[in-house]
């Protein structure tokens, strides 16, 4: 299939309904717009204001419209701040699409209730169960607590632990690989110590590694184990998911941008995705200063002074994005 023949044939769910993956432009694949620590909300010295949080989103998302941005995809997935009538507003308002996503993990940040108290010690749900689950969020609508379901989830989005996966976090990637599969949407799996070992996983389960991205692979000990070049071999989508984040456990932008060129220059810059893992509103955590635009105002012009040409920018800002998010 060309991808003349996605743009005009294929739709991607976002939060005000299905477009054409056509209209898409350019994408930022891995962002958080609001990002709530669960409990959070909750405690007396947070602010849950949410007309106060809508300017100021607005405010970041019209940057980023500004600077050239079409569409943001939040990867928060369940119960980290996701709020879907927040996210119809933003979008109305700004022209921005959002896509949302289902999916949670790892299982540190999960909770009691999605491990099975009837038996001791207590064991993970099963994966059929988190695949239900994602599913009615894709097909049925993502839930608005105890009140009703809104736009359809447009990714399944899961974690693993970083220290390696755990028996609940490998139900969580065999539950978002079936959910996968049922509804036509893509993977987005954050991998926790092995990254080739955790996209085993899922493709275990059947779902073609082209419907995948791996993220946290500008991760220090990922670049040094090759990751990238590996994962991409493997037919995943290589997901560079800090781009402005220097220091620390992620490598700086100037070895993002010759990771780009290496694998453009292998011939793999079709399995390339970009994004900040950035945050617009961040409660009960650090708040994170990269803007949606800096891979636009700032990124994109080192890889260019690298070398990397408009066509290559399409690609991996427009058409890979474009190829992903598209409802096979």
């Amino acid at each position: 299939m060309t991808g003349t023949q996605t743009a005009e044939n294929n739709t991607v769910n976002t939060v005000l309904g299905p477009v054409s993956a056509g209209d898409l432009g350019i994408v930022s694949v891995h962002e958080a717009l609001l990002s709530v620590v669960p409990g959070a909300e909750h405690a007396f010295d947070i602010a849950m204001d949410r007309a106060e949080i809508f300017e100021i989103l607005a405010a970041k998302v019209t940057d980023f419209r500004d600077h050239g941005g079409r569409t943001i995809v939040d990867s928060t997935g369940m119960f980290h701040g996701r709020d879907v009538r927040l996210y119809e507003a933003l979008s109305r308002s700004t022209g921005v699409h959002i896509v949302a996503s289902t999916g949670m993990g790892p299982e540190e940040m999960l909770g009691g209730y999605f491990l099975t108290p009837q038996t001791n010690p207590p064991t993970p749900w099963p994966a059929e169960k988190f695949a239900d689950l994602f599913t009615k969020e894709i097909t049925e609508g993502m839930v608005i607590p105890r009140v009703e379901r809104r736009g359809a989830a447009g990714l399944v989005t899961t974690t693993a632990t970083r220290e390696g996966m755990t028996p609940t976090d490998e139900s969580l990637f065999r539950g978002a690989a079936r959910a996968a599969l049922q509804t036509g949407v893509a993977a987005s799996l954050r991998y926790g110590k092995d990254a080739a070992a955790d996209l085993e996983i899922v493709v275990d389960e059947k779902l073609p590694a082209h419907r995948v991205v791996v993220g946290g692979l500008d991760r220090k000990d990922a670049v040094a184990d090759g990751a990238p070049l590996e994962i991409a071999r493997r037919g995943a989508y290589v997901a560079l998911d800090h781009v402005g984040s220097e220091g620390g456990s992620h490598i700086t932008d100037d070895e993002r941008a010759a990771v780009v060129r290496e694998l453009v220059e292998t011939g793999h810059g079709n399995r390339i995705l970009l994004s900040s893992n950035a945050i617009g509103v961040a409660k009960g955590q650090p708040e994170c200063a990269v803007p949606f635009s800096y891979i636009l105002s700032t990124f994109v012009p080192l890889l260019t002074a690298r070398g990397l040409g408009d066509a290559d920018v399409q690609r991996i800002l427009v058409d890979n994005p474009r190829e992903l998010l598209s409802v096979r």
